[in-house]
């Protein structure tokens, strides 16, 4: 019988038996979902979408929970038969991705199989799953939480990293400890200012392997233990806020860096202030050879140990979105300010109802690096606080106003520049020009309309050699519909009216029930990138047929 069938037939008939299992088994309680996207693609010479000769591809997964008690067990099929446009080739094929089992208690907790963890804010140590970006860099082995007294933790994990359907040769060995001083010292319990405090140290074994070196007949010298470790500290004090975070790692030569031996570090560091009605935020962030993997020469995303938080925002209007920002590990420095204001009700700006005020800027760059040698050195020194050549920088102002008690309307600005060399190409910088207006009306109580148009000015123009699809002017119309309670339909075009290629229309339409949400979708969709949270992966294009069927139990 056909692999894709008998996998459907799997998955309808534990669709089926999902109201018995969630009567519970042993005492105990079953959870779960379970998800499948699908996409027929055709051939497209003008956006560039290639023939598929699978014709259906589709990405399915399903998550059961098991809970009684402290007690919880879970496992996931996944099938991919064959991988979405844009999905790595090595996830082809289908079985049990995920299971574990855990004990969990206020004090203690213990997880034997696959787990996700986060040591602070990720910079030595982030396992974590997205399934929109195709990245699940899961731990197999074991990970352990106690907590001896009121407000001090520490963790233990060791494991190796999944990759596709395989398992990292990479050794991870990390190590956690947090405090809170307020709950430590009791005469500090009832203080206004709020201090925690955190330490972690992460370390990697791999076998050694044979690496040239720069000089004829020699090899390098690797090591087969890298290690890392991070400070951490949030203070809070009323409406104030500061977040600091400090990693360093050692020696590292490794395909991300041309094996070179230079010590990695990286800092971020987070300023907020909030009361009724206002709030400002002032990030800065500083990395330099920090691509930390459990294989040294695994490329791509995949096997990452650590994780660089990104600096600039993340935006959801389309040509907002068209140029977005990887983070880069081997080595940026960044800078972000965030301002949101509400006027209030009844004054000039504010009007009848209140106007909200958002804006937000960012600018990234190189470092400012001297070069000292290729594969075997230490590659090259850095001067802490210099700069070098820009990567990107953005300008966002939007003002969100309630016109009515049926109507509201949004009006955004925004400004980018985009290095390509951070794509991996050569060329100029990109300059961008972005005007977008939004209009939601709620016809009754359960019809909404939405409309939005953009438009967006470049100086980018479009080369053949260079193939860069976002290039020129464009503009585009979205209408959205959502009636009934359950269901709404959309309809949206971006066209490339000047300097650039494409007309990339979209229909879809969506049912909602309960815990169940399909929607199917028909159109054309734009070669690039999707990122979230600076992790980023390429979208060829594609014109077709797709589908999504979510259900939870």
């Amino acid at each position: 019988m056909n692999k894709k069938l008998i996998t459907l037939l799997a998955l309808l008939a534990s669709t089926a038996l999902m109201p018995l299992m969630a009567q519970g088994i042993m005492g105990g309680h079953v959870t779960g979902n379970i998800q499948m996207d699908g996409q027929i693609s055709h051939r497209d010479t003008t956006i560039g979408a290639s023939e598929v000769p699978e014709k259906l591809l589709m990405n399915a997964r399903a998550d059961i929970l098991y809970t009684n008690g402290d007690f919880s067990a879970g496992l996931r099929f996944e099938a991919y038969q064959h991988p979405m446009l844009g999905f790595n080739s090595q996830y082809k094929g289908q079985g049990l991705a995920n299971y574990f089992v855990s004990y969990k208690t206020q004090d203690f907790g213990i997880t034997a199989g696959y787990y996700y963890e986060q040591f602070g804010n990720g910079m030595v140590l982030r396992a974590y799953e997205d399934r929109y970006l195709g990245l699940d860099n899961a731990l197999l082995g074991f990970n352990v939480y106690y907590r001896p007294w009121d407000g001090v933790t520490f963790k233990g994990l060791v494991g190796k990293q999944r990759v596709y359907w395989n398992i990292g040769e990479g050794l991870v060995r990390g190590l956690d400890a947090e405090v809170s001083l307020n709950d430590v010292v009791k005469r500090w319990s009832e203080a206004t200012t709020r201090v925690t405090l955190g330490g972690s140290f992460v370390s990697k074994y791999e076998e050694d392997e044979s690496i040239a070196s720069t000089i004829p007949g020699y090899k390098l010298n690797l090591p087969k233990n890298v290690g890392a470790g991070a400070v951490r500290m949030d203070l809070a004090h009323g409406g104030f806020g500061l977040q600091a975070e400090y990693a360093m790692k050692g020696q590292d030569p490794n395909i991300m860096n041309d094996y070179i031996y230079k010590n990695g570090n990286a800092l971020w560091v987070s300023a907020s202030y909030s009361q009724k009605g206002l709030s400002a935020n002032l990030q800065a962030k500083r990395v330099d050879n920090m691509g930390y993997k459990s294989v040294r020469s695994q490329t791509g995303e995949m096997l990452y140990i650590n994780y660089i938080p990104a600096i600039n925002k993340e935006q959801t209007y389309a040509f907002l979105t068209m140029y977005p920002y990887a983070t880069q590990s081997t080595g940026e420095m960044g800078l972000q300010g965030d301002f949101m204001y509400k006027f209030k009700k009844e004054t000039l700006l504010g009007g009848k109802y209140g106007t909200d005020l958002h804006i937000n800027s960012s600018i990234i760059t190189a470092l400012d690096t001297t070069y000292l040698g290729g594969r075997g050195t230490n590659g090259y020194e850095s001067s802490y606080f210099g700069t070098g050549e820009l990567y990107y920088g953005d300008l966002t102002v939007e003002i969100a106003k309630k016109l009515s008690n049926n109507v509201k309307f949004a009006f955004t600005y925004g400004y980018v520049v985009f290095n390509p060399i951070v794509e991996g190409h050569e060329g100029d910088l990109h300059h961008n020009n972005v005007l977008v207006g939004d209009v939601t009306w709620k016809l009754n109580k359960h019809n909404v309309l939405r409309f939005e148009a953009e438009w967006m000015g470049s100086d980018s123009q479009y080369d053949k050699e260079v193939d860069d699809k976002r290039c020129g002017d464009w503009i585009m119309g979205l209408v959205e519909y959502n009636f009934a309670k359950s269901w709404f339909v959309s309809a949206s075009d971006q066209y490339c009216y000047n300097d650039g290629v494409g007309n990339y229309y979209n229909l879809s339409v969506g049912y909602n029930k309960g815990a169940m949400r399909l929607q199917v979708g028909y159109g054309k969709q734009r070669e690039g990138l999707l990122c979230i949270g600076g992790v980023c992966r390429q979208v060829p294009a594609s014109n077709g047929l797709t589908f999504s069927l979510t259900h939870s139990f």
